[in-house]
């Protein structure tokens, strides 16, 4: 069948059908930041939870879309587990009922949203299967009012696998930031991240690399626990820039874990922050 323009009744396998996803009406995202890494366990959500911090205090609005389902650590980062997100139903000018969520905002002013907000209880298992998954992820995108934000980050699931797709594909990403640490097995964390971006057509930032060093309480030397990083030569073998290096420190772990996130002050991530912000 030719193609007239109107996309509203084109079958899901058009390919000239837009793939990306629209806001609820009202809903404004000025700019969109992906947080990815090859594997997990690096630390995303909590590079995702400074990064919102601190362009927050910056005096920007900050959002983050917690787009690990299965797994959501947001909420706890930020001392909300306990919060459930308020749905709300409204009706058209033909009278049809329609409705959307509304953002979790922080202590500060964040705006929110996570799995773990729509669940009865936030130790209850996800237990979806990958369509279901990322159908989740694309309705905090079209289903919940975000208000003004100036920068959104989506805290994406380790892996190159349905959910990362659906935010590359769904969403209008204007760049990712990839996670990584400094063990030997970086290259590939970063070079699994770096190729799906470029399949995607999607530049990437930078580099954050997590449990960088341990500063010596005594003198102040940094110790590299895990042995000498190549992030440099990573870095410069993939031309991106290192935005931070974030160290093994006991107040991170300790206000992450009693939902302090935004008590933080993170000079180390500010460079990160600014480069976000050049956008």
């Amino acid at each position: 069948m030719a193609c007239n323009g109107s996309c509203s009744n084109c079958a899901d396998t058009c390919e000239k059908k837009p793939l990306k996803e629209n806001l609820h009406k009202g809903a404004s995202v000025k700019k969109v930041i992906g947080i990815v890494s090859g594997k997990g366990g690096v630390g995303k959500s909590l590079a995702t939870s400074l990064l919102a911090c601190t362009v927050h205090k910056d005096g920007f609005n900050a959002a983050i879309l917690d787009a690990d389902i299965t797994g959501p650590s947001i909420p706890t980062a930020f001392g909300l587990g306990n919060i459930r997100a308020e749905s709300v139903s409204e009706k058209n000018s033909d009278g049809e009922e329609s409705g959307y969520l509304k953002s979790v905002k922080s202590k500060t002013g964040i705006q929110l949203m996570s799995m773990n907000f729509l669940l009865q209880n936030e130790t209850d298992p996800v237990v979806w299967r990958g369509p279901v998954i990322s159908g989740a992820v694309r309705q905090f995108w079209t289903d919940v009012l975000w208000e003004n934000v100036d920068f959104m980050f989506v805290d994406c699931p380790p892996g190159t696998g349905d959910v990362p797709l659906t935010v590359f594909q769904s969403l209008p990403v204007d760049g990712i930031i990839i996670v990584s640490s400094p063990q030997q097995l970086v290259r590939v964390i970063v070079e699994k991240a770096v190729n799906m971006a470029n399949m995607m057509n999607i530049p990437v930032i930078g580099i954050i690399e997590n449990m960088s060093y341990v500063k010596c309480p005594e003198c102040g030397k940094e110790i590299k626990i895990f042995g000498e990083s190549n992030i440099e030569k990573i870095a410069e073998e993939f031309k991106l820039k290192i935005l931070a290096r974030i160290p093994i420190e006991k107040n991170i772990s300790e206000a992450i874990d009693k939902g302090e996130a935004e008590s933080l002050d993170a000079d180390f991530i500010k460079e990160a922050a600014k480069a976000v912000e050049a956008l």
